[in-house]
């Protein structure tokens, strides 16, 4: 069983910023390996904390035979990251999905990268018992550490009860759940599971909730267990939303650590700032249309950035809604101090030279 190292693990408890990776194509739908590595080299540059990589926001169809791209997107994630040659460490999180033998299979690629944890995915297994998915979590977790993923059924996952979160916070090698369910009960019963586990402080809680992700994040939360009170906060956030104007959210996520630590009334400003990013996550993720343009509507925020040649995604029938790409340009107009274009347009020369 692989270990998590001490240094990646005490900046997972720290908290940090994990964007989800997307998947850049060609006009016909081919990786384009340069724009893929571009990606990662504007992560690591924006201050990110690690990459996720595999996920459902670089597409589960690369797990597909027909398009085989699974273990080629995670080797040229690795690839630019030692290149970097960092001072600093930076979690490499990869994505597992499928039934047990297919999850058990990516779990042992991505150890033999060299990726540090790995994202659960519920995609697709939705009629599997609890039983059954703590089983297949256990057996992952016996071969390289695990974080837990609650995805909301809107893409492909499922409703979870607060008994599977405080089973799933049992198993030895889970040392982080991202909650992502866009529901604030369901987020909730997650963190109280979390809280009321033997494990609790070994578990780093993430915001997946690409809707409401400031008040997350300052959020404290605060249960009684067995007659005495257990405080736990989310520390970070593994997201979609944070695929784009990667750059502003460190520098958001430094700002609520700073308040956090000095015990400081919470600001209005953050308040309002937290309506100012849901809205623009509606206007990516396209909440409108029952998210059907999520995956498209970040390719088109990196491809108005120079980041992306085009907005492809693997299923041609996948793109933009109707009006999405009206609201992208709204929240642009309406919220400038949220993207980071300047940051990209003053630095993609540098990172596009041996391209």
């Amino acid at each position: 069983m692989k270990d998590l190292d001490l240094k990646i693990k005490a900046l997972l408890q720290d908290g940090t910023v994990i964007p989800a990776h997307p998947l850049a194509l060609t006009s016909n739908r081919k990786l384009d390996e340069d724009r893929q590595r571009l990606l990662t080299r504007y992560y690591i540059a924006s201050g990110a904390g690690g990459i996720a990589i595999g996920v459902h926001t670089t597409q589960f169809q690369i797990r597909d035979p027909e398009i085989g791209l699974y273990r080629k997107v995670l080797e040229l994630a690795i690839k630019e990251i030692e290149k970097a040659d960092l001072d600093r460490p930076f979690i490499k999180v990869a994505g597992v999905s499928g039934n047990t033998e297919q999850a058990i299979n990516d779990a042992k690629i991505c150890a033999e990268l060299g990726y540090d944890i790995v994202l659960v995915s519920t995609n697709g297994l939705g009629n599997w018992s609890e039983k059954a998915l703590l089983e297949r979590t256990r057996k992952i977790a016996e071969v390289i550490p695990v974080f837990g993923f609650y995805l909301q059924p809107a893409v492909g996952g499922k409703v979870l009860s607060f008994d599977y979160w405080k089973a799933f916070a049992e198993i030895a090698n889970v040392h982080a759940i991202k909650m992502a369910p866009f529901n604030r009960y369901q987020t909730l019963e997650v963190v109280r599971a979390v809280c009321e586990s033997s494990r609790c402080d070994e578990i780093a809680l993430y915001t997946g909730n690409d809707d409401n992700i400031l008040i997350d994040l300052l959020t404290t939360y605060k249960f009684n267990v067995n007659d005495k009170p257990v405080v736990k906060e989310i520390v970070g956030g593994l997201l979609g939303h944070w695929a784009v104007w990667t750059h502003k959210a460190v520098k958001l996520l430094e700002i609520i650590k700073n308040v956090k630590k000095s015990e400081n009334t919470i600001s209005k400003d953050l308040l309002t700032m937290n309506a100012a990013v849901t809205d623009s996550n509606a206007a990516f993720f396209d909440s409108a249309n029952n998210f059907q343009g999520c995956i498209a509507g970040i390719h088109e925020v990196l491809y108005r950035q120079g980041i992306l040649k085009g907005i492809w995604c693997l299923d041609e029938k996948e793109g933009l809604s109707l009006g999405q790409k009206e609201e992208i340009d709204r929240v642009y107009q309406d919220y400038p101090e949220l993207n980071d274009d300047e940051f990209i347009a003053n630095n993609i020369g540098e990172w596009m030279k041996d391209l």
